[in-house]
This record gives C-alpha cells, sequence and structure tokens, in this order.
C-alpha cells in the first residue's frame, strides 16, 4: 500500500499567513464536560472520507463497532461507507451542537492497539485526519491522545479536490487525456466544471481526427453514424458491431445533452456534482477516449 494514496488529502497551506505548525508535546485534558465546537460540513466530510475511504477506511463492521462505542445511531448504514459515517456525525452533532460525537469516533477509530501489525495504515489514517484537524488546532498522536497545534487559517479547498481526484482516476487508469481536467480553476466550487470541460474534449478529439467542424450530434452522426461511418470502433462487419457503434453513438449524445446543453439554461449553484458523480462521469469519458483512440 502507497503512502501516495492520502496525497489526495493534503491541505496546501499558505505559508505566508501560516507559517510552519508546531506541535506542543501536551494532550487535551478530555472529560465528560468538554464541549468542543461543531464541524463544519466540510470539516466532517473530509474526515468521513479518510475515515470510509473504499480501499484503505474502516470496514463495514468496523464503522457498526465504532459507532457503538462512541454512542452515536448508526442511521444510515446500507448507504456507502463514508456517507454513513458522515450521516452519523451530522445527525448526533446537529442534536448535541457540539463536536464532541466526531472527537470521539476518531479516538474509538483510531485506537492505537486496533493497529497492532497494521503500523501503515493506522498512519495513513491518522495524516488524513490530521488534515482536517489541524483547522481546529488540533492533532492526533500516536499514542491515540489528542494535541495541541498551532491553528491552521486558508485551505486551498481547490488543489485538494484536484490532487485527490487525479489520485482516484489514477486507481482507475482513466485515459490521460481525462487527467488533464483535474485542474484547480476548474474544481474551484465543485467538479462540475471539471466534467464538462472533459466531457468537451471528446467532441475535440473527433474533430481532430475526422477534419469535421461541428459538435455534439451533428458531430457524433458524420463521424461514427451511419452505414459508412468515418471512424469505427469496431470491425464494422457483423449485425453486433453496426449496434455497438450506434449504442457508442448514443452514449455520446447522451453525455453532451447532460453536460453541455443545460448549462446555457442553469444557473452554475444549481449544477453541484459531488465527487462520486464526477469519478464515474470522467471514467465514462475515459472509455470514450479509448474507444475513438483505437477506432479505425
Amino acid at each position: 500500500m502507497s503512502s501516495g494514496i492520502y496525497e489526495r488529502l493534503y491541505c496546501y497551506l499558505e505559508t505566508k499567513s501560516l507559517g510552519q505548525l508546531h506541535v506542543k508535546h501536551h494532550r487535551i485534558k478530555m472529560s465528560k464536560t468538554t464541549k468542543h465546537a461543531i464541524f463544519t460540513q466540510g470539516q466532517l466530510e473530509s474526515i468521513a472520507q479518510v475515515l470510509g475511504d473504499t480501499n484503505t477506511g474502516l470496514t463495514g463492521t468496523e464503522i457498526a463497532h465504532t459507532l457503538q462505542k462512541a454512542r452515536m445511531k448508526d442511521v444510515d448504514p446500507n448507504n456507502t461507507k463514508w456517507r454513513r459515517i458522515y450521516n452519523a456525525f451530522i445527525t448526533r452533532q446537529n442534536s448535541t451542537q457540539t463536536g464532541n460525537c466526531v472527537i470521539n469516533f476518531i479516538h474509538y477509530a483510531l485506537e492505537p492497539a486496533r493497529y497492532i501489525g497494521k503500523g501503515e495504515i493506522f498512519e495513513l489514517r491518522r495524516e488524513g485526519v490530521n488534515l482536517v484537524l489541524a483547522f481546529r488546532g488540533l492533532q492526533f498522536l500516536p499514542t491515540g491522545k489528542f494535541g495541541i497545534i498551532t491553528q491552521a487559517q486558508t485551505l486551498r479547498e481547490a488543489e485538494r479536490r484536484a490532487k485527490y481526484l487525479r489520485n482516484k482516476l489514477s486507481e482507475r487508469e482513466v485515459h490521460p487525456d481525462v487527467l488533464d481536467f483535474c485542474r484547480a480553476e476548474l474544481l474551484e466550487d465543485n467538479y462540475f466544471h471539471a466534467v464538462l470541460e472533459a466531457v468537451k474534449s471528446i467532441d475535440s478529439k473527433l474533430r481532430q481526427r475526422s477534419g469535421i467542424d461541428a459538435d455534439g450530434s451533428e458531430l457524433y452522426d458524420t463521424v461514427l453514424g451511419g452505414n459508412q461511418p468515418q471512424l469505427r470502433i469496431n470491425e464494422f462487419r457483423t449485425k453486433s458491431h453496426r449496434s455497438e457503434q450506434r449504442g457508442f453513438v448514443n452514449l455520446l449524445k447522451g453525455l453532451y445533452g447532460t453536460f453541455r446543453n443545460p448549462t446555457a439554461h442553469e444557473a452554475r449553484v444549481e449544477w453541484y456534482m459531488g465527487e462520486a458523480d464526477a469519478l464515474d462521469l470522467l471514467s465514462i469519458v475515459s472509455y470514450a477516449h479509448r474507444r475513438i483512440d483505437k477506432s479505425t
């Protein structure tokens, strides 16, 4: 397991305003009366994504056990792991109006005794959680206690999204042309514009390959449609071949219609796109690029 998988969670702290983070070597005194400020939605999501990561997070059984120890209700047990944790966080935090539930969950999830012989995964999870805790002036120490650090003030969220997206897509071995759109300037608000630009890149490639100056359905029908397509994604000899070709054209039309046409009519704020949808859609774009690359 490579430590690079958690590069997606590295927050780029602006050194001019933050300077170096220094750990004070004393732990927080925890008691039943300690009340921690509530966590922001973004902080809750990031912690949940670390501890509920598909490959390196807690298992479903471990999540249930940790929620029970932290005295939190498992409100959404059938959802994905990170959303299951997030929904438990937000439900309990809204009820108590404190962040204690999150602190307790982290404490139990990262108990060092649970990681005997699993030091690498412990450090990966601890590192990811600490990148979020830094913005609260906290750090989870290797001893299983919380320490105090100089609080971070600025988070370049777009940079974090870009690194995260690139790493997750690299795990899926997506087409290199898709990775070009994992850039901070396309991820300032959410993932929508990265997907939009990636979809547009399909048209650019088809225009380059065919010399046809068109876009959308017109481009797909001209270059890939009909009985004698200019570009063929298979041998185009049998009924099955021709059916596959038509299906590919319809796939491209669906992508174009979903992520190109509405942009002229819908406000940008109404087109929020989360990471899971972005990953799936960019994987489809990657598939399209590979088939076009191999077309003759």
